[in-house]
């Protein structure tokens, strides 16, 4: 049987417990919170109140953390990449409306909620230039990605388990900065978009987890393939109008390192947690070659965390057309 074909009927058996991944990773949506919930109503006779008090506070928010909000968020924003990259995946039928493609429509489901609510927030603290920042979110939607994944689910869910705890720790991170600077609704908002992705995490991480019982040499190779190549983040593309795909990426994660959202040592961290949450050093079962794919994996996070400490940040930081100057209030 060829290597496509036993990735089709491990999805297929692993796609008999859907619903209850649903039902443990995943939300009502009677149940979960909407970004109403989190911002200023504008039903509400205290509404213009309310945005001005989110102005204020807005004001004294650092160059830095705008840079990173606008990039979070934009990344959320580009979630028709991400969901239309999945339904492509080996196993996911959008057509016959199979398990999968169930997951995948709830999962997104879920993940609108963010940009929507982070959207909305940018919009209403006036230190943002909104047009740039929809043209730069138009741009990542027509350039897309490539993760380097293609159709293997293996990859995909290993991508997904890292991506989905590296958004966690970014959100969970800018959180933690509003609560510092005084933006308590912000920081809420943030911290409830932090849950929700690693919710995710943890349903992408039990996929590979399952998978590893019953296919652990080609679910080794697979994590072994991308980590090899390194987990690209999905706004990779990331440019300003008028611009092509450069360097703005780059730019954006400097900033994000810079007030210590998201760091080099943190992408290791992550890689550690991997290793231990799928105990890949007690696999059993395996190839000679899935055999020297865990040697390799089982070593590579000291030797990443060598490279990042040797890692130079720029003094200078990129003024992007996003983000607007304090106002003069």
């Amino acid at each position: 049987m060829s290597i496509k074909n036993i990735r089709l009927e491990v999805m297929q058996f692993l796609e008999k417990s859907i619903d209850s991944f649903v039902d443990e990773y995943l939300v009502p949506v009677e149940k979960i919170w909407q970004p109403t919930d989190l911002l200023p109503d504008s039903q509400k006779e205290n509404f213009i109140e309310e945005v001005r008090e989110l102005r204020e506070i807005a004001n004294d928010l650092p160059y830095d953390f705008w840079v990173v909000m606008v990039g979070d968020t934009i990344t959320e924003e580009a979630l028709p990449t991400y969901e239309s990259w999945l339904m492509e995946v080996e196993g996911v039928d959008n057509e016959g409306r199979n398990g999968w493609s169930k997951w995948v429509r709830h999962w997104t489901g879920e993940e609108n909620r963010h940009g929507d609510a982070l959207n909305k927030y940018l919009y209403l603290s006036g230190r943002v230039n909104m047009r740039e920042v929809e043209v730069t979110t138009q741009h990542l939607i027509n350039d897309g990605f490539d993760i380097g994944t293609g159709k293997d689910p293996y990859k995909n869910f290993v991508y997904t388990s890292f991506q989905e705890l590296a958004t966690y720790i970014s959100h969970n991170r800018v959180s933690q900065l509003a609560k510092d600077f005084g933006d308590k609704k912000l920081s809420r908002l943030c911290k409830m978009v932090a849950g929700d992705e690693m919710r995710h995490h943890l349903a992408y991480s039990e996929f590979v987890n399952r998978i590893f019982k019953v296919d652990p040499s080609e679910m080794m190779l697979a994590f072994q393939y991308m980590m090899k190549q390194k987990i690209t983040m999905p706004a990779h593309f990331l440019r300003e109008s008028g611009e092509k795909i450069s360097t703005a990426f780059e730019e954006f994660s400097n900033s994000a390192q810079k007030i210590g959202v998201y760091t080099a040592n943190d992408y290791v961290d992550i890689l550690r947690k991997l290793i231990a949450t799928w105990e890949i050093d007690k696999i059993s079962s395996l190839t000679d070659e899935a055999e020297r794919a865990r040697d390799y994996l089982m070593k590579l996070p000291d030797r990443m965390a060598r490279i990042s400490e040797r890692l130079v940040l720029p003094e200078e930081t990129k003024k992007f057309k996003w983000v607007q100057p304090a106002l003069a209030i």
